[in-house]
Order: C-alpha cells, then structure tokens, then sequence
C-alpha cells in the first residue's frame, strides 16, 4: 500500500499533499509505534500540532 500512496504523491496532482508520520510512545508499556496519513501539504503544521 506504501507504494500507491508515494506513486500517487508523485504524481502533478499529488503535489499538493504530503505523506506524515508521528510517532507515539505508549504510556504502558514504553514501547513507540507510528501513525502513518497523507495529509493536504497546508495542513502539516496543523497536523503535528494537535495532540492526541
């Protein structure tokens, strides 16, 4: 699946987005895991900001 969404993002109407990923640590059991979305290329910084 990895690589239709970087096919996609390639492409001249892909260019307006951005493929994000966040990692989170687990409160638990100390391990980390990551959150992987495609996301409009102004909305990063929106992204990241909010907590979750």
């Amino acid at each position: 699946m990895a690589k239709k969404v970087v096919a996609t993002l390639k492409t001249s109407s892909g260019k307006g987005f951005a493929k994000v990923i966040r990692m989170q640590k687990s409160e638990k059991t100390g391990a980390y895991s990551f959150e992987e979305n495609v996301v409009a290329a102004d909305k990063v910084k929106e992204y990241f900001a909010r907590k979750k």
